[in-house]
């Protein structure tokens, strides 16, 4: 390399020398290599260039020339260019996207409701009128079987009479020459029949004499088609002609979904309470698809909290059988949702001992999970989403994969019919910030996701707290309804009303420290404590007045003890009764304190010391985390033989739910976008490029601001929505699917984010490098940071979270920037480059570096060896984002299966 020259201030001329033919020089475009820092003079200065080494020529209007340019550069059409400007003012076209951008998001902030409302209702029309026209034709049949009825009976009156006179008993049926029958007839009646009725018959005829069948028939078969056939739906669909894979449009599976759905009210309202005789009657006439039974029993279950020693559950005894509905009911504290947890496999952290098994077999519940509904206590509901679209999505992902459309629409609309949701089908179901349906209608909604799987065994907590008498009504005939098809039913109840009470089939009533009071059919619940000589006074709930004596609020009129009543029933039964509980039975004296009786191991105990404690708590913690990780990772047999939606098309499934979410979210979207608008502004405006550093500190500052922004957006797509992930991941959906749908609609913000800022920042800084370098650039450093923020928003809550995102960016841009001038430079630069920044910032200042040519070459390659960049690792650069990206990606799918709560 020629050595640096020695030149002068006072010497002006200017040592470039440029090759035949050729604008630049490629090695630097001059015939002296100088640095910027050391010999300014050597560079044509700004607002000037210089075609040779003798000239210096002023920049025109319209033109613009930067420091070391040996031509002037054209303006663009709307940019200013003033004679001698070092550069072009593009603040115009900047200004011009603000606006345009800031229009369509305000078009998108205020409308963005709409796209989705006109879809709804355009769907909700075609519904509409499937059930107009099911209606109409249920309507004109009841119609036509009154007026039949009404006929029947006054010609079975008038053939009494008839035959009641003995003088006309001989006379001839017909008059004769006129062949009009006389009436009281039978001739008569046909005639009647055919006049009273315009709808034509078709098929096989009623005999003329047999008057006595044909009022059967209308009685006992009020749906038959003999005398009268009305299509249901399109003209070449008639009711039983229908089966779900010949329906194809939606009106027609709207038709015969609501046809079945009417049938069926029209039996309830032959059997209105759906219990006993009710059951058998309703069953006969409606055809009830069978379901796989699952038959729950168990024997002595106790549980156990590792930590204090205390039971939660203890001795437990029974069977749930599949066609009940069970009630489970006990004072607070009485371990009821933890009895729940204990049939559903969920007691994580906790010593489990007994058995339970399942259709007499010892195997893990878990292996039926596809057939299991577990309605939480907490409604856990999308509220960014519609009641339908929350039900319809349930059944899509877990109703079998071979199941045909239109019996899946009919499970959905008899779900939605059978809880009372259709007045709000189409009605979001709220947030916090936004109000929707009402907290019972919210409820049911929480059952009704499970009810759309059709389950073989559904366990609900607490589902009746929070509603009034009769949406609790309607939600106990709802489930009465799904035990007729099989379902083993399990729910906790606090205080029901008599009608409630009387609509389970048995009954189990714990006591305080998880003890069993009472367990078997409801209907002998008084008989068995009446043998006790506790008797409900006059006027009493059952159910309450039982509660009130396990908690200890009334006093029971005989001389058994409230706490003696567990051991009571382990005496009635035979089951083996623990020491500590068997003195109870001697009366309250001997009972001693309930807790000690729940913790014998603690009577005896000495206390511990302060370190000692400190470590038992530390040792159960680490044991907590990791059961909690075992039942996370641990997998079973499928048992349910139920082969559900495979995961691409759960992929499906999940897109098109997120994709409906951010449609709904738009305004949120919208003001992202609008702050990233703002930052591109300011930074654009404020950091400006500089020749000596190549934009090093303005592309610092967008690493900074993009990091920041981009991570606490993307936090929002998971941290938002655990509780939702971790009951459908505890349902048997796929987690890879959901996590999938996720980053893949992320993607588009991976696309348009930096296309926002970049809209302003380069507008407004006018850097020499590329907007498609840039561009790049940046969307991989969007796709890295969504990457760290998905980890950052699963492993954390959303406080610590957002914290985190701050903090990272922040301490990983210092340490890419250190200098090497520091001790520690070699850990400092090997640590550097585990940070994602020090790869983005190296890339923004390559892309721009790359248009310093010419006389530049001296002080780019010093700059660049300062930095420790390499002209040539720019797509290393890239490269090392995307792997950034990706494996966060990986590790936060790792955190999100490994780390779930069940």
């Amino acid at each position: 390399m020629i050595p640096l020259a020695y030149v002068t201030p006072m010497f002006c001329r200017y040592n470039y020398q440029l090759p035949a033919g050729k604008p630049n020089h490629s090695c630097g475009g001059a015939d002296i290599w100088a640095d910027i820092l050391s010999s300014r003079e050597i560079f044509c200065p700004k607002g000037s260039y210089c075609p040779s080494t003798i000239q210096k020529l002023s920049c025109s209007s319209g033109y613009y020339c930067r420091t070391g340019s040996t031509s002037q550069a054209g303006c663009f059409r709307l940019a200013t260019c003033d004679p001698k400007s070092s550069n072009q003012n593009i603040t115009a076209y900047g200004i011009m996207i603000f606006a345009g951008l800031s229009f369509l998001l305000l078009i998108i902030y205020n409308c963005s409701d709409q796209v989705l409302a006109t879809r709804e209702r355009r769907e909700a029309k075609t519904r509409e009128k499937a059930v107009q026209s099911v209606r109409e034709t249920v309507q004109a049949r009841e119609k036509w079987k009154d007026i039949a009825k009404k006929h029947a009976i006054d010609l079975q009156s008038q053939l009494s009479r008839t035959f009641s006179r003995a003088t006309s008993a001989k006379k001839a049926d017909v008059v004769k020459g006129t062949g009009q029958a006389k009436p009281g007839t039978d001739a008569a009646l046909q005639s009647i029949s055919g006049a009273s009725s315009s709808a034509p018959t078709k098929g096989k005829k009623k005999d003329k004499n047999n008057l006595t069948n044909m009022l059967h028939e209308i009685e006992a078969n009020p749906e038959g088609h003999e005398g009268f056939n009305l299509e249901i739906g399109d003209k070449n669909i008639k009711k039983h002609a229908p089966k779900g894979k010949q329906l194809q449009t939606q009106s027609q599976m709207f038709r015969y979904a609501y046809g079945q759905i009417e049938k069926e009210k029209a039996m309830q309202e032959q059997n209105k309470n759906l219990t006993f005789s009710g059951v058998i009657s309703m069953t006969n006439d409606i055809e009830i698809r069978k379901r796989p039974t699952i038959e729950i029993s168990f024997k002595d279950l106790s549980i156990t909290l590792k930590r204090k020693k205390r039971h939660l559950l203890r001795g437990v005894t029974g069977k749930l059988s599949p066609g009940k509905v069970s009630a489970v009911m006990g004072p607070s504290g009485a371990g009821k949702t933890t009895f729940l947890s204990a049939l559903t496999g969920k007691a994580t952290g906790c010593q489990v001992s007994g058995t339970v098994l399942v259709n007499g077999k010892a195997e893990p519940i878990q292996a039926y999970k596809k057939i299991i509904g577990f309605v939480p206590q907490d409604d856990i509901v999308h509220g960014n989403l519609t009641v339908e679209e929350n039900l319809w999505f349930s059944a899509r992902c877990r109703l079998s994969a071979d199941l045909p459309k239109p019996e899946r629409v009919l499970v959905v609309e008899r779900v939605i019919e059978s809880l009372g949701l259709q007045p709000v089908r189409d009605s979001l179901v709220g947030t916090v910030e936004k109000r929707g349906i009402s907290g019972g209608q919210r409820k049911r909604v929480n059952v009704g996701l499970e009810m759309v799987m059709e389950p073989s065994l559904l366990i609900l907590d607490e589902p009746t707290s929070g509603l009034d008498s009769s949406s609790s009504l309607l939600l106990i005939r709802a489930l009465r309804r799904e035990a007729l098809e099989g379902v083993n039913i399990c729910m906790v109840v606090h205080q029901p009303s008599y009608t409630l009470f009387s609509m389970f089939d048995d009954l189990i009533l714990l006591a305080k420290g998880g003890l069993t009071a009472y367990h078997g059919p409801v209907k002998k619940v008084e008989e068995y404590f009446a043998g006790l000589g506790i008797t409900v006074p006059e006027r009493s709930n059952p159910p309450d007045y039982f509660i009130d004596i396990l908690e200890g609020i009334v006093k029971p009129s005989s001389d058994v003890n409230y706490k003696q009543l567990p051991v009571r029933w382990m005496l009635h039964n035979g089951y083996p009764v623990p020491m500590d509980m068997l003195q109870s039975i001697d009366g309250p004296e001997a009972s001693g304190d309930s807790t000690n009786d729940a913790n014998p191991s603690e009577a005896g105990s000495e206390p511990q010391s302060f370190a000692g404690e400190f470590w038992q708590d530390v040792k159960t913690n680490v044991e907590l985390k990791k059961d909690n990780i075992e039942s996370n990772i641990t997998t079973t047999d499928d048992k349910s033989n139920r082969k559900t939606p495979d995961v691409f098309q759960q992929y499906r499934y999940f897109l098109g739910r997120i994709c409906k979410q951010r449609l709904r979210e738009a305004r949120t979207q919208a003001v992202d976008f609008l702050i990233l608008l703002l930052a591109g502004i300011c930074l654009g405006t404020l950091a400006k490029v500089s020749d000596e550093t190549f934009g090093v500190i303005g592309y610092t500052y967008t690493v900074i601001a993009v990091s920041l922004l981009c991570k606490i957006a993307a936090l929002r797509s998971f941290s938002l929505d655990k509780l939702h992930y971790w009951r459908e991941s505890a349902s048997g959906m796929s987690s890879m699917a959901y996590f999938l749908a996720k980053d893949t609609v992320d993607h588009f913000n991976t696309l348009v984010k930096p296309l926002v800022y970049l809209s302003m920042f380069y507008f407004f800084n006018n850097p020499r490098s590329s907007f498609t370098d840039n561009y790049a650039v940046l969307i991989c450093l969007v796709y890295c940071v969504s990457g760290i923020a998905y980890a950052l928003a699963i492993l954390f809550e959303p406080g610590p979270a957002q914290l985190w995102s701050v903090l990272v960016p922040v301490v990983l841009t210092l340490i890419a920037t250190q200098g090497e001038d520091r001790e520690d430079s070699n850990f400092v630069k090997k640590l550097s480059d585990f940070c994602y920044t020090k790869w983005a910032l190296e890339a923004f200042v390559i892309a721009n570096a790359k248009r310093y040519y010419g006389v530049w070459l001296i002080t780019r390659c010093g700059s660049l060896m300062e930095s420790g960049y390499d002209l040539n690792h720019w797509y290393r650069c890239l490269i090392f984002l995307v792997i950034f990206g990706l494996g966060s990606r990986i590790i936060a799918f790792f955190i999100m299966v490994t780390f779930q709560k069940k």
